[in-house]
């Protein structure tokens, strides 16, 4: 089984080639040669659960694997309990969307630990995760949580496994360039780099959680405080480069799903990357 490439979102080329509805991507995906989508609800679960079903029905005629951006506001690890555990509502609410739409997980992020020791948030975030894991008890869809790109946000790769450890339930997204934002640069720069990504998750959560990772991709902007903005694969400044981060793929002999998250040319830049990653087998 080889790795699995596709766009977070749509495209401008999507909607330039005269497509609206979102229920139209898993085909024009297809088209485009590349595999999986995820579906972005970062800034809530606007649609019906009749779009919901088509944009599902149409991923499983055009066989793209999908998942689902549960939405930015929720924070695993807030200070007010009341908020806090609202979160558990708008992650029950992103499980039946992504029921309806065959999604295999929803990305979650962790939350900030500005206000509180980054122990305090960890400890916060494995509270409210098990809440989550309670209340979608018998669902199929994972609950996935994202590494993170600003300092002050709880994320880290290690914080994000120590939670992720407390229940086979769960499972970690990488986001390669959220690592690089929060590490100021050069985070990723060898094959060996990335690598060790996969060997670490192996270490902590055992071999199918590096084998089977769901992974993000972009180049991103950014400065002393971490992640400022996504970019494409057009910048040669921030990086990281993706090309050894396919190499380790390859050699790591691990199939992991990778969403790009470019600015505008998630599927041009998916794209490339699966290029790239099958010129390796030649």
């Amino acid at each position: 089984m080889r790795a699995l490439f596709g766009p977070g979102g749509n495209s401008l080329s999507f909607y330039a080639s005269g497509k609206k509805s979102t229920v139209d991507a898993p085909k024009w995906i297809a088209d485009f040669g590349l595999d999986c989508y995820e579906y972005q609800a970062g800034k809530g679960l606007f649609g019906s659960d009749e779009t919901f079903k088509k944009i599902g029905d149409e991923a499983k005629k055009n066989n793209i694997r999908m998942s689902l951006h549960a939405p930015y506001y929720i924070s695993l690890s807030g200070i007010e309990e009341e908020k806090r555990l609202k979160s558990v509502d708008y992650i029950l609410k992103s499980v039946r969307a992504a029921e309806l739409m065959n999604a295999e997980l929803i990305v979650i992020h962790t939350g900030s630990a500005s206000k509180i020791s980054r122990e305090a948030a960890v400890e916060l975030a494995k509270d409210t995760i098990s809440k989550a894991l309670e209340a979608v008890d018998g669902t199929n869809v994972t609950l996935a949580l994202e590494t993170m790109g600003k300092l002050n946000q709880l994320g880290t790769l290690e914080e994000v496994l120590e939670i992720c450890s407390i229940d086979k339930r769960l499972c970690p997204v990488v986001d390669f360039g959220h690592l690089n934002a929060r590490n100021i640069g050069n985070y990723f720069v060898t094959t060996d780099d990335y690598r060790r990504v996969f060997n670490l998750i192996a270490e902590k959560l055992g071999d199918k959680y590096a084998d089977t990772l769901h992974c993000h991709f972009s180049k991103i902007e950014f400065t002393n405080s971490g992640e400022k903005k996504h970019l494409t694969f057009e910048d040669t400044v921030f990086g990281p480069p993706f090309e050894p981060l396919m190499e380790a793929i390859y050699k790591e002999n691990v199939s992991p799903r990778i969403i790009c998250e470019s600015d505008g040319t998630m599927a041009e830049d998916a794209l490339a990357m699966k290029n790239y990653y099958n010129s390796l087998f030649n």
